[in-house]
């Protein structure tokens, strides 16, 4: 059994500027959120073995502050730049290529491969994923290498917004 977490970075500011898209940082709502949804995959029971990240600002503040609600070594994420504007089939070779050791893998990167991804893999139809939103895919197989190559069972499709719904009821 292997379990994969994609997640979208946090909502990020356009504040400046002179900013390139890669040094955008989060926004107020941004750094509202993430922690919420960390702490909501907590209460899951989500720890992961891997955290991936982009290594854009954006996606490397979201994966800290995921790491830390989830119990993950901040300094143990690995940033790989191939997931920075990366396409669906990128993301894809990414997930083939994980390490066997881990059983639950976290990639924390950006839209619209993302959601691209989410669709290939799981089995639900989702139109997209929103900032700090997760998608877990699960699949029953012994290897990432026949993950990827598989269609898996969606287990969850959480984002700040549901959460705060559902809250408020």
């Amino acid at each position: 059994m292997r379990e994969l977490f994609l997640v979208r970075h946090a909502k990020s500011s356009w504040d400046d500027p002179t900013l390139s898209d890669f040094e955008r940082p989060l926004n107020e709502r941004g750094k509202r959120d993430a922690p919420i949804m960390g702490e909501h995959l907590a209460k899951l029971g989500v720890h992961p073995d891997l955290i991936l990240s982009s290594p854009a600002k954006r996606a490397k503040k979201s994966a800290k502050i995921f790491a830390e609600a989830l119990g993950y070594d901040p300094e143990r994420i690995e940033y790989l730049t191939s997931i920075y504007e990366a396409s669906p089939q990128t993301l894809l070779y990414i997930v083939c290529q994980l390490p066997e050791k881990a059983k639950r893998v976290m990639l924390v990167g950006h839209n619209p491969s993302l959601t691209l991804l989410a669709n290939q893999l799981g089995d639900i139809a989702i139109d997209n994923i929103p900032t700090a939103g997760v998608v877990g895919i699960a699949f029953d197989t012994g290897s990432w290498e026949e993950a990827c190559r598989s269609k898996g069972h969606t287990i969850l499709f959480e984002y700040p917004k549901k959460i705060k719904e559902r809250e408020t009821k």
